[in-house]
């Protein structure tokens, strides 16, 4: 088996609705209709489908758990820019920090998700 990339990931969340509008409106994702209850988050050829905790679907993760994630996202834009978008946004933000990314040298900021979901922006600018 060779693996060529991710298919999509499942976010188990407390409220589908509020997760969709965070990252629509913070990150800038599209959000797909795939079901009258199921939907997900388009980014690229990339997709995040969500699970509302307490609706079952099957199969499903052993001990589906809203907040249970932490994301990394690539961007093209500055730390600075992004820094002050979220500013704009009253996106609280826990840090910022300079380490070694997948494709080299990066600065990320850290915030969450209405789930408490820690998310990583990082940019190599």
């Amino acid at each position: 088996m060779t693996i060529d990339h991710i298919n999509h990931l499942v976010l188990t969340v407390k409220d589908v609705e509020e997760t969709c509008a965070f990252y629509r409106d913070i990150l800038g994702m599209e959000i797909e209709i795939i079901t009258a209850r199921k939907r997900a988050l388009k980014f690229g050829d990339q997709r995040f489908t969500l699970h509302q905790k307490g609706m079952r679907f099957s199969p499903e993760a052993h001990i589906p758990t809203p907040g249970a994630i932490d994301i990394g996202f690539k961007v093209k834009e500055s730390v600075e820019q992004i820094k002050a978008e979220l500013e704009n946004k009253n996106i609280a933000i826990e840090g910022i920090v300079q380490r070694p990314g997948a494709t080299g040298k990066v600065t990320s900021i850290y915030f969450r998700d209405p789930d408490q979901n820690l998310i990583e922006v990082s940019s190599n600018i």
